[in-house]
């Protein structure tokens, strides 16, 4: 099974600063371990939105310890590029080929103003596995965002 963690960029990041950041997400995978096994992985950014990160757990298992190595590298892009990443309520969804972001507290007023509708594409970051990931794009109204339609 190859397990997945995505985390939202809270801001549009420069080119310059994209180009860092996955020449910083490359070095970081291609040293990631799990009990001194390497791990078979891979590092995205998607439409300069959200970070992917993938482990193929056939070939190696991701352990307490490679997480935690993870959730380290995350904290030191945040505090690198002065960004939120590890904020689980911001929400990524799909407007005019381009991918936004909202915080969560800001999707009833999005969707008075018409900025949402209940068939928006929103991204499901809660995923943790590649099937997950390949199904995460979903209408509004089939995601936990219904609550405010």
């Amino acid at each position: 099974m190859n397990r997945a963690w995505t985390f939202i960029i809270n801001k549009q990041l420069s080119p310059e600063q994209l180009a860092a950041m996955k020449e910083a997400g490359n070095s970081f995978v291609q040293g990631w371990t799990a009990h001194e096994q390497k791990l078979s992985g891979g590092f995205d950014i998607f439409n300069d939105r959200i970070i992917i990160f993938k482990v193929n757990e056939e070939a190696t298992a991701a352990s307490g310890c490679s997480i935690d190595k993870l959730t380290r590298f995350i904290k030191q892009l945040e505090t690198d590029f002065g960004i939120e990443l590890m904020n689980r309520l911001l929400v990524a969804y799909k407007k005019d080929g381009k991918t936004e972001v909202a915080h969560s507290s800001n999707i009833k007023n999005l969707l008075a103003d018409g900025e949402l509708t209940e068939n928006t594409p929103v991204y499901n970051t809660a995923i943790s596995n590649q099937d997950e990931l390949s199904n995460w794009e979903q209408p509004l109204k089939n995601t936990w965002l219904k609550k405010y339609l």
